[in-house]
């Protein structure tokens, strides 16, 4: 397909030209197969990143549940984490050292669209069900996009069916979208994050998304805040009913300098993450199980310091994030301050030696800062929540709108979202404008380290695929 055009370069004259394209690119048999088969390969992705997910998440409540229970534990002590993650480090080490494709991508470089090579498959899926379910800070979606991302193509020449190299790419990113929202709960999530992080457009897409994206989210608050002091109504498209807190002025000011703080917090725990690879491959096998040990601290210290349990530092968070946000007074200020420091410094050794993705460690810590900094003047604990995940998220990932999108869903509600928006491009923007970091060579390239841009730079790199 031809690279869209900027949009301030439009003119009337050609958009009859642009939508010929697209009749044209819809009329080609080789797209409508590539339509047909996308359909029919979704079903069996999903299935396998069913029990893929299924298999993840019997092994966590086996290792940190039913055993430590059938020894006399009611939660894990706070050495669990030590030998289990030593396991996982040697595990995923040997499975980097030795099976096709590393075991996947690492987690530091940020997401990438590309499924993986079928012969690559085994040691991707090993080296998640080795590290995740043992401890490793990190969620599956990495791996979930290679699963989909490499099964969609791999079925089609099962199939025999006749595909163009174009055709491939484009199955390949609807199977990975097939796998995602057995994660993330929502079909719009996954397709909005492959979406974005294929980089469609390039630079001029976030050119002019970011000024339309933050524009949206103030214009959002101009209407909500005129019609509360008008009382008069413009009959905008809403859904009744929903309970969420109103916004006031003083969550709107905070979560500029929230967005601030925790896109440039975020970076550089990506930024360690990425260093933290550099090491790892050096001697992959005996530097992973440095770094998963000393994750396996990381958790240990935050047991020992709150008297809760090390699951809450030693996973990918999901879990955790859905009792903060259910309960998030059941927490101390003290508890909020050791895992925020336990969680990310165990994140950042994660994101450089283990093989998973960096999304829900992320949000976890976004909203573990919102909660603990809900008691400011004028902001609220679900506003603080929801502008901590979005500025998290998005400079973790470099996807505004995807975090946005994800942060909103997640909540239930669309009353968070200017709040949401704003946080998102505040601290992608942040992020963006910091100093780049050091990059992280591909599994097949010799060892070596660039100074390159972060992911999801659009001036080069290896993170965007």
């Amino acid at each position: 397909m031809p690279e869209p055009e900027h949009p301030a370069a439009s003119t009337p004259g050609t958009q009859p030209e642009t939508a010929e394209r697209l009749r044209d690119l819809l009329r080609q048999p080789a797209y409508q197969k590539a339509l047909v088969l996308s359909a029919l390969i979704g079903a069996p992705v999903a299935l396998m990143a069913f029990w893929f997910l299924a298999a993840l998440h019997e092994l966590e409540h086996a290792w940190w549940d039913e055993l430590p229970a059938a020894l006399g534990w009611h939660t894990p002590p706070w050495w669990w984490p030590l030998p289990l993650l030593t396991l996982a480090g040697v595990a995923v080490g040997l499975v980097v050292r030795h099976l096709p494709g590393a075991g996947g991508h690492v987690a530091a470089a940020g997401l990438h669209p590309q499924g993986a090579a079928p012969s690559a498959l085994p040691g991707i899926l090993l080296a998640a069900l080795a590290g995740l379910p043992l401890g490793a800070a990190l969620g599956p979606e990495s791996p979930l996009i290679a699963l989909g991302g490499g099964l969609a193509p791999l079925l089609a020449r099962l199939a025999r069916a006749p595909v163009t190299p174009q055709g491939t790419a484009l199955l390949g990113v609807a199977g990975a979208a097939a796998a995602l929202p057995a994660i993330f709960g929502n079909p719009l999530v996954g397709a909005v994050i492959l979406i974005e992080v294929a980089g469609v457009g390039g630079p001029r897409l976030f050119a002019v998304m970011l000024p339309a994206l933050l524009s949206s989210g103030v214009g959002s608050l101009v209407f909500t805040g005129f019609g509360r002091w008008t009382g008069l109504s413009t009959g905008d498209l809403t859904l009744k009913g929903i309970s969420a807190p109103r916004l006031d002025a003083g969550d709107i000011l905070w979560t500029v300098p929230m967005a601030v703080a925790l896109g440039a917090a975020t970076h550089y725990v990506l930024n360690t993450g990425r260093l933290t690879a550099l090491f790892v491959r050096r001697r992959t096998v005996v530097h992973t199980v440095v770094c998963a040990l000393a994750a396996g601290a990381c958790a240990s210290v935050y047991a020992l310091a709150t008297d809760r349990s090390p699951a809450e530092v030693a996973s990918s968070g999901q879990a955790t994030l859905a009792r903060l946000a259910e309960d998030p007074h059941a927490w101390s200020v003290g508890a909020l301050i050791a895992v925020l420091l336990c969680k990310s410094a165990a994140y950042a050794l994660c994101l450089g030696s283990l093989r998973g993705g960096p999304v829900f460690p992320a949000l976890f810590l976004g909203a573990a800062a919102g909660v603990l900094l809900a008691p400011l003047p004028g902001l609220g604990v679900v506003p603080g929540l929801a502008a901590g995940m979005a500025a998290t998220g998005a400079a973790a990932l470099r996807l505004p709108v995807s975090s946005a999108v994800l942060v909103v869903l997640l909540l239930g509600s669309g009353a968070m979202t200017s709040v949401v928006i704003i946080a998102a491009v505040v601290s992608f923007v942040t992020a963006e404008l910091l100093p780049p970091g050091r990059a992280v060579p591909p599994p097949e390239e010799p060892e070596r380290a660039t100074a390159v841009r972060a992911p999801g730079r659009r001036d080069g790199g290896p993170e965007r695929g």
